[in-house]
């Protein structure tokens, strides 16, 4: 399993840096993980990231768009706003849970 060393600390990530432990997620190292992605954590990417969280433990599974929209009330255009380019994956890695399901 690889590990990478961000703000200090070893995590275990996939190949494509996704936390493979999530005992191992804490508020710095999102702040870390979203800095890598150029996003500086605002309350609004917290809505999200509190959500997904939220969201996960009931599902034990990371939301999707449609999900996000219609449960989380978050916007398509704002989320592509805060976590441009792949939003939902962006979100779930710096949440600090696996790739989504419905994520290439």
């Amino acid at each position: 399993m690889p590990t990478k060393e961000i703000a200090g600390t070893t995590i275990d990530v996939t190949e494509e840096g996704f936390l493979t432990d999530r005992s191992q997620w804490s508020r710095d190292l999102a702040g870390a993980l979203a800095t890598e992605e150029g996003i500086e954590l605002t309350d609004e990417h917290w809505k999200v990231i509190d959500f997904i969280t939220a969201d996960f433990q009931e599902k034990q599974a990371v939301p999707g768009m449609r999900r996000m929209n219609k449960v989380g009330g978050i916007p398509t255009k704002d989320l592509y706003r805060l976590f441009p380019n792949g939003p939902i994956k962006k979100a779930a890695r710096i949440s600090g849970f696996p790739k989504p399901a419905s994520c290439v």
